[in-house]
């Protein structure tokens, strides 16, 4: 559900809440999932709690809008309850503080609704008025849940799939 500074999206996953978190809680599982070209690289151990930090190594040539070329990202936790929510901050050389995250409910038989949420609802007005947000769109959030799933799921998810209001 997009407005104007936060977008989320959602899918049921057929994995059980603690298969999907260890993908989002791990480096690796960021680079995995992502959608946009970006994540080249991650190093760090999977978090275990608010304030954990793991670096990315970047590439914004795969968006073509700003000639950063590559860079390197700090990862910082903002919220964690295990197997049921993460979220993050990026932080480097501009510290912007837009958030990335997962929610994650269980459903019946092997499912998961997950719900990717990207917000930047409390960042400085200065980067409001930039007009370079949102810098992720909402079809690749879709999309890495799309890539989420088949991680999490290891192959085809079973049939039918759940609806979701």
């Amino acid at each position: 559900m997009p407005s104007d500074e936060r977008i989320e999206v959602r899918r049921p996953i057929a994995a059980d809440p603690a298969a999907i978190f260890a993908i989002l809680s791990d480096p690796k599982g960021h680079v995995a999932i992502d959608s946009t070209g970006m994540l080249m690289d991650a190093t760090g151990e999977p978090a275990t709690a608010v304030d954990d930090t793991f670096e990315v190594h970047m590439d914004r040539e795969a968006l073509q809008d700003f000639p950063l070329g590559h860079y390197d990202v700090t990862v910082r936790i903002v919220a964690f309850e295990q197997d049921r929510e993460i979220a993050w901050v990026i932080e480097g050389q501009l510290n912007i503080g837009h958030v990335y995250g997962y929610r994650l409910e269980p459903m019946d038989g092997p499912w998961t609704l997950v719900t990717q949420y990207y917000d930047w609802s409390d960042i400085d007005q200065q980067w409001k008025d930039a007009g370079i947000f949102p810098v992720i769109s909402e079809s690749a959030l879709r999309a890495t849940l799309g890539i989420l799933a088949r991680a999490a799921q290891g192959g085809r998810a079973p049939e039918p799939l759940p609806a979701i209001d």
